[in-house]
């Protein structure tokens, strides 16, 4: 009995992801189809989008100030008016919700982007020179990485008088950059010798333009995975740096500042309207951020492509 060959070839859908790949399907539309066919990751996507809108308009679902106190209403029950009750500062607890959502995301994603900026900077000189200009860069970065992350954050916590939102995110960028600079040199390393950049350089381009227009985009993949988990873990470092009293200070409103008031005894037995809400906002955020990033890492995994 014979088969007909396109007939067999047409109910492979790998092998029709590969053909169409072949016929001019750049890089990242196949890792956009293949992120698009992870249902848990394009869930996480609505979801985390509705989460940024919550923050990003919370003056249109509350115009309560979430800074104001009033001492005539502290830890006050949920009501019409309070729809998750006060705080002992009688501070409407909603509101901290919806703009401590607010704090952490930016947090999160100023921290992220920072960081990546100077990961890849650093990865990129280390990877693309090599000689003494690496030997510089990873001696440096041995040295970070020799330093305990939350113990160094923490000393510099208490030296600092008065934490501000964009002080934080600079501590935050300027300790947690190794991690991400070895990995882009290692990707540099591995691309320096392929045939397309000795092309690059044979005619004459710049070091600028291969390192734009050669190495950053074939380590895209490993950048923005990086990138959505260093953004998970600055989210739950800002909570529990806050929760200790190490983050950004009161009153300012963060999900860890909402957490750390549980810390009494009774807030934490009678009022778990006040703590439960922004524990949940953190776990689901962080889950949603970690879930894209695993879709991520499925979809740019170049083993993925030969299967």
């Amino acid at each position: 009995m014979q088969t007909n060959p396109q007939a067999a070839f047409s109910e492979d859908p790998e092998k029709n992801s590969l053909d169409k790949a072949k016929k001019g399907e750049s890089p990242f539309q196949l890792a956009l189809r293949r992120f698009v066919k992870n249902k848990m990751a394009l869930i996480s996507v609505f979801v985390l989008l509705a989460i940024i809108i919550l923050c990003v308009l919370a003056p249109v679902f509350t115009d309560i100030d979430p800074e104001k106190t009033n001492l005539l209403l502290i830890e006050k029950s949920p009501s019409e008016e309070h729809i998750l009750g006060t705080n002992g500062m009688g501070q409407d607890n909603f509101s901290r919700l919806l703009y401590g959502g607010r704090i952490s995301l930016i947090v999160g994603f100023s921290a992220m982007f920072f960081t990546l900026v100077i990961g890849v900077l650093l990865g990129s000189a280390a990877g693309y020179y090599g000689g003494k200009i690496d030997g510089l860069i990873m001696r440096a970065t041995d040295i970070m990485l020799m330093l305990p992350f939350l113990v160094l954050v923490l000393t510099i916590m208490a030296i600092i008088d008065k934490v501000t939102i964009g002080l934080f995110v600079t501590i935050i960028a300027l300790t947690s950059w190794p991690n991400l600079t070895r990995i882009i040199r290692g990707t540099y390393l591995s691309l320096r010798e392929q045939e397309f950049v000795l092309g690059a350089r044979a005619i004459g381009a710049s070091d600028f333009r291969i390192i734009f227009k050669h190495f950053i985009p074939n380590a895209i993949g490993p950048i923005i995975v990086n990138a959505t988990l260093m953004m998970a873990s600055y989210i739950i470092i800002e909570s529990g740096l806050s929760f200790i009293g190490f983050g950004i200070p009161q009153p300012t409103p963060t999900w860890g500042n909402m957490i750390s008031e549980a810390q009494n005894i009774r807030i934490l037995r009678n009022h778990p309207e006040a703590w439960i809400p922004p524990g949940l906002g953190i776990l689901i955020t962080v889950l949603a951020i970690n879930f894209i990033g695993d879709g991520l890492r499925d979809a740019f995994d170049p083993k993925s492509k030969r299967r």
